[in-house]
């Protein structure tokens, strides 16, 4: 039997000039959607940068069991909040990582290279983009995972790309995070290092979210890996 592609996510998309060679995918955190980091465009310094399109898929639609079974957008399903159980979601990790690898596709045939794409995403978003990312087949720019951590980390190993094995990771987590403990974002940040991964961890002094220190930390991470090289002469 033949398995179908999975059909685009619809997202939002976000130029900042025309005809862009470099993107940003950026997945959105549990029960928000594409919009949720729309506005962080205008928010990051990219002035010198090339072109990047920004693209912000919404989740789809699916039953979340620490919510009552109510339907909302999500990357997987969460079980549970104690994280020390890990009774993950395979199922739609595995879902959610092909529908991000169809986007990719997409940037691929629009002229954006693999190794100008770059995998963001905070919370439940940060999960699908190190899961995909670390498994991808081809050369990324890089992972950017926020207020998060890996999925499935066990499985990693067997299954990693090697063509991954030396992407940079931004990983960021704030001290005080209520949703996601911030040990156990480090305790994944501290197994990707294990693993030879060249993770750059930040914690920061806020909760679950964002802050103006973290934007400044992720814009100068943004221009290490999209920065053009100097011209030769």
């Amino acid at each position: 039997m033949t398995r179908q592609p999975p059909s685009l996510l619809d997202c939002i998309e976000i130029e900042t000039a025309p005809s862009p060679r470099h993107a940003i995918v950026w997945m959105h955190g549990l029960g928000a959607d594409g919009h949720d980091f729309e506005p962080i465009v205008d928010e990051l310094d990219l002035d010198g940068l090339p072109p990047i399109r920004f693209v912000f898929p919404h989740a789809p639609m699916r039953a979340v069991t620490i919510n009552g079974g109510f339907v909302m957008r999500a990357w997987y399903d969460i079980v549970s909040l104690d994280f020390s159980q890990r009774r993950e979601d395979p199922a739609g990790v595995i879902e959610s990582a092909a529908q991000i690898e169809a986007l990719i596709r997409r940037e691929n045939d629009r002229g954006v290279p693999d190794t100008q794409l770059i995998l963001a995403g905070f919370s439940q978003g940060g999960a699908i983009a190190l899961y995909t990312g670390l498994r991808h087949p081809a050369r990324l720019a890089g992972i950017l995972a926020l207020s998060t951590y890996m999925p499935l980390i066990d499985q990693l190993e067997s299954e990693a790309s090697e063509a991954n094995r030396s992407v940079p990771i931004f990983q960021a987590h704030g001290q005080q995070d209520g949703v996601i403990p911030h040990a156990f974002g480090k305790q994944s940040g501290d197994r990707l290092a294990a693993l030879g991964y060249p993770l750059e961890w930040h914690s920061y002094a806020m909760d679950h979210g964002l802050c103006v220190p973290e934007l400044r930390d992720i814009e100068r991470w943004i221009h290490a890996r999209f920065a053009s090289p100097p011209a030769t002469s």
